[in-house]
């Protein structure tokens, strides 16, 4: 009787042991015969900003409010580019009338006075050679000493030279501003253009614009408050622009490559959407499946892959999930 117990729990034994290793192969085989792949709905997004700071004076978007391209979406105050512009437009004044200046040259009445001086000093250089001349003429009757004669000669050299140099500076009037000083007048001018320039570029950036048509999706600061150089208030969604995106395991990448095509269940729109993969990352992700056994397994790294739909999809919403069966794919 005790025989006939043991062999019926051996029996039930082995049946229970065979069982639960059938069942385990059982599901192992339909878990492998579908494996769903989830990815997330991503699309191209834009951040909006200015290369200056300032204080937000007008608003003119909101959260979920549709935009077109070139579209203002909000205006800075800046007066202290206003000021700085003021100063640079002085500048550029006086360098133009620089400019001018160094181009008309000498002023009618500046001409006349150079001239005026010309004929003074040769009036002065007449009456100094008929004076030497005289005294050159008794210095030889032995009339006057020679102290007479050298005070005329002197006085002759000295109007000579105050002649020539009058001559030279009305010739200069005359001339008009060098080359040098006229290539240096037309640098300073075109220095101050370029700071005004300058300026009412940085200006212009004070209105900025959307840089897409989209939906607005964040305003990260309202009218009133001060923001940065660069600082990215507004955000805009292009949902005509929309992808997939899946983290593969290495192990799966063998069935799809750059143009395969795949067919996947969109829940949150209930229907289902051909999809073209556009990118396949050419470095592993920061995701890792760990080998579970010491001897014969190995880590297995995932890739990110995108794929775009392949007729467009209407109604998506980025963040939407994406199942794709992975043994449909040939």
């Amino acid at each position: 009787m005790k025989r006939i117990n043991i062999l019926a729990i051996i029996m039930t034994t082995v049946l229970v042991i065979a069982a639960v290793v059938f069942l385990g192969w059982y599901f192992t085989q339909e878990e492998k015969k579908h494996v769903i792949v989830q990815g997330t709905i991503e699309c191209a997004s834009y951040k909006a900003s200015s290369k200056i700071a300032g204080r937000i004076e007008d608003m003119k978007v909101k959260q979920g409010q549709h935009v077109e391209r070139g579209e203002l979406l909000y205006v800075l105050s800046t007066p202290e580019l206003d000021a700085k512009l003021q100063q640079a437009q002085a500048v550029q004044s006086a360098a133009y009338a620089m400019d001018e200046k160094a181009l008309q040259g000498a002023r009618k009445q500046q001409i006349e006075a150079a001239m005026n001086l010309w004929q003074q000093a040769r009036a002065g250089l007449d009456l100094a050679t008929k004076t030497y001349e005289r005294v050159q003429n008794l210095f030889n009757e032995g009339v006057v000493p020679a102290q007479k004669l050298d005070e005329a000669r002197a006085n002759y050299d000295a109007m000579v030279a105050s002649e020539s140099a009058a001559k030279a500076q009305y010739e200069l009037v005359l001339e008009g501003a060098g080359k040098e000083d006229k290539a240096a007048a037309a640098a300073q001018l075109r220095q101050a253009q370029g700071a005004v320039s300058e300026v009412e570029s940085y200006l212009k950036d004070a209105m900025v614009y959307s840089p897409a048509a989209g939906e607005v999706s964040t305003v990260v600061s309202e009218q009133g408050e001060l923001v940065g150089s660069g600082y990215p208030v507004v955000t805009i969604l292009d949902l005509t622009d929309v992808w997939a995106t899946f983290n593969i395991k290495e192990t799966m990448l063998p069935k799809i490559k750059i143009g395969t095509r795949m067919t996947a269940y969109v829940p949150a729109l209930d229907r289902n959407v051909e999809f073209e993969v556009t990118f396949i990352s050419a470095q592993a992700d920061f995701a890792t499946w760990n080998a579970t056994r010491t001897q014969g397994g190995f880590d297995v790294r995932t890739f990110a892959v995108k794929a775009k739909p392949v007729d467009g999809i209407s109604d998506v919403r980025p963040g939407m999930s994406v199942l794709v069966d992975w043994d449909t794919l040939q």
